[in-house]
């Protein structure tokens, strides 16, 4: 046989092991106004983000995406029961199941407004509660969906001062605080009864976004001073990222 016959077929060879390789992703993005938000008029929101660097990856393929997330929502507005919002998770993947060559995931980021002393509906919402909301949409998802993946990143970081029509403040914060455990106790769980379809996602953007608070979020004025909640067009760039980042690493 040629050697450059050869050398073609190595080469043909190659690229089929690497086309196989490559994960297709199918994501349900669901959340509140972060989620939702562009972070201004020429922004983007944190999912679109998120995919541009799923995209960017070698061990990741065809990716397709639906950003339900909705401004201003807490747990119990994501809750099947309350028939709110729960339906957009599900009609959005409905339409991305039928890709059946994806992994379909569901990103969700909520805790924002759950940890608000009041306004949110459900605030707010102890700890305990947080979990249970949690696990109810999770299990739910997990069932009309078989071979899904979902996927948990901690809620990041607001100022001690927040109060805009809603009321936060440090009491808020601190409450904020104590979901990480629960999202991370849950996670653990799960891993008996669900084994590898529950996952831990971003849990460095708190952290990052607190150090960072003058370049990655609007200044907002509110009833306590001006405060920082929702991030400005670089901060959402940032935060998609980090929950692409996240998404890339635990894919299988």
């Amino acid at each position: 046989m040629p050697r450059i016959l050869v050398l073609c077929l190595f080469i043909l060879s190659s690229c089929l092991v690497q086309a196989q390789q490559k994960t297709n992703l199918s994501i349900v993005f669901i959340g509140n106004s972060i989620t939702q938000g562009k972070g201004g008029e020429r922004g983007l929101p944190p999912p679109t983000h998120a995919i541009n660097y799923l995209k960017e990856q070698k061990r990741i393929g065809d990716v397709a995406f639906v950003n339900v997330g909705r401004s201003g929502s807490t747990t119990v507005d994501w809750l099947p029961a309350s028939e709110k919002f729960f339906v957009l998770a599900t009609k959005a993947a409905d339409s991305l199941y039928a890709l059946k060559d994806h992994q379909l995931l569901f990103s969700m980021k909520l805790g924002t407004n759950d940890s608000a002393i009041q306004g949110p509906n459900g605030a707010p919402v102890s700890p305990e509660v947080y979990s249970s909301n949690l696990e109810t949409i999770i299990s739910a998802l997990l069932s009309r969906y078989p071979g899904s993946k979902v996927v948990i990143h901690h809620p990041i970081w607001y100022s001690e001062n927040t109060y805009n029509r809603s009321k936060y403040l440090k009491e808020g914060l601190e409450r904020l605080k104590s979901y990480r455990p629960e999202i991370d106790a849950l996670v653990a769980t799960y891993k008996t009864s669900e084994s590898g379809r529950v996952l831990k996602g971003d849990t460095k953007a708190f952290k990052y976004f607190k150090k960072n608070a003058e370049k990655l979020f609007k200044p907002e004025n509110g009833q306590a001073g001006t405060f920082y909640l929702h991030p400005n067009e670089v901060g959402v760039k940032v935060l998609g990222t980090y929950w692409g980042k996240a998404i890339e690493r635990i894919v299988q």
